[in-house]
């Protein structure tokens, strides 16, 4: 366990999770026809932090990241257990607790049964401090849901890793904060667009039109068929 090197600098931390996203084609980039969120944001860049799973050294690099990051910014012993929100969570979850030595759980969308952990799997005692893990969050409405079902089953939760995050709508962190939330995150949108501009990776127009959504993300989106509002 290298842990980042001794925890590593957030900045090179960002930077080398955005180069890492850009190999393995994760990042998408597409003004003309949005992709559209289950929010009903409609957004002209898409990551897909799935494709992590494929590629086993840089899964490797990006768990050691994670893992520098919470105990860099949440303590060492902070977590007595990971959890992993359905679907994409899970694997990363289940990565993180064997590279921090924790048991680990899961989190269903929906309730599989009766009782308080009907939307947990895994053995979850009373009062154990839970560390939730994602792949991504947009609005952070999933991180609430599964924080609260974690809750229900006798966790407690005040921390939620993802590998990536949006960073677009200032609500977000401050929303999760009023359910008692800390969010943590590799790299963001504006990590991955200032390398694309600094290289040239992408044309120009594209690029303008990304930097358009990330600067007001809501009207972009309403102005291109999406929903103007969140709702969490």
């Amino acid at each position: 366990m290298t842990f980042s090197s001794t925890f590593g600098d957030r900045d090179e931390i960002a930077l080398k999770t955005t180069r890492m996203l850009l190999e393995i084609d994760a990042v998408r980039f597409d003004a003309d026809r949005p992709f559209m969120f289950t929010s009903g944001i409609a957004s002209p860049v898409y990551i897909d932090c799935r494709r992590i799973i494929s590629y086993p050294r840089i899964r490797a690099a990006l768990m050691d990241f994670a893992v520098a990051t919470v105990l860099r910014d949440a303590g060492f012993q902070r977590f007595d257990a990971v959890a992993g929100g359905e679907t994409a969570g899970i694997p990363f979850a289940a990565w993180i607790a064997a590279e921090m030595g924790l048991p680990m759980q899961y989190v269903r969308k929906r309730a599989k049964g009766f009782g308080r952990a009907a939307q947990v799997e895994g053995r979850l005692k009373d009062g154990e401090r839970v560390l939730l893990v994602e792949d991504l969050t947009t609005d952070g409405g999933s991180k609430i849901r599964f924080c609260e079902a974690l809750r229900r089953a006798g966790a407690e939760v005040g921390h939620a890793l993802v590998l990536f995050q949006y960073d677009i709508f200032p609500q977000t962190r401050t929303r999760l904060a009023e359910h008692g939330l800390t969010l943590h995150s590799l790299a963001t949108w504006r990590d991955v667009f200032t390398l694309c501009s600094e290289e040239n990776r992408f044309d120009p127009a594209v690029l303008a039109e990304v930097d358009a959504f990330l600067s007001d993300p809501l009207r972009w989106s309403g102005n291109h068929g999406g929903a103007s509002e969140i709702m969490i």
